[in-house]
């Protein structure tokens, strides 16, 4: 299906958002001295989870999370382990800026955001977007922790 399609399709989106709650994409962690991890928790949600990926020369290879979430952002966090794993780090920001464009609003490139276009209307509810984000964030802080490491 065309990403097109999915931008069109409310209940697409559903369905996908839904989907990746139910049953969420690697959703277990492993903790390894091989994975970085980051804790992130919300003062206004029951958001609180923890996000590792084992990054090498640059590629994000695996990517995990778990703990305690709502509906958004446990679907959103899915999908992010999914569309980042394999990419390298350069690829992942420039997918992790668009997402973050896309939940405030913005232009975005929805090509490259696949299966998160289900979350392009979040940003109506300004209360959702922490929920939205909170996995992309913790991957983000990952990714410059492991780059500034790295040299």
């Amino acid at each position: 299906m065309e990403n097109q399609d999915l931008l069109n399709d409310p209940m697409i989106l559903r369905e996908i958002i839904m989907d990746h709650y139910k049953y969420p994409h690697n959703h277990s962690l492993v903790s390894s001295t091989a994975y970085r991890s980051r804790h992130m928790a919300s003062a206004s949600c029951i958001d609180d989870i923890t996000v590792e990926a084992k990054i090498n020369d640059g590629v994000i290879e695996d990517i995990r999370f778990d703990g305690i979430a709502c509906t958004i952002s446990t679907a959103s966090t899915s999908i992010m382990t999914e569309l980042l794993r394999g990419k390298t780090t350069d690829e992942a920001k420039e997918i992790i800026a668009n997402y973050f464009s896309m939940v405030d609003g913005l232009e975005y490139n929805a090509d490259l955001l696949e299966e998160a276009v289900a979350m392009k209307n979040v940003y109506k509810q300004a209360n959702r977007i922490k929920c939205a984000t909170i996995g992309w964030r913790a991957i983000d802080q990952i990714i410059k922790e492991s780059e500034e490491s790295n040299g």
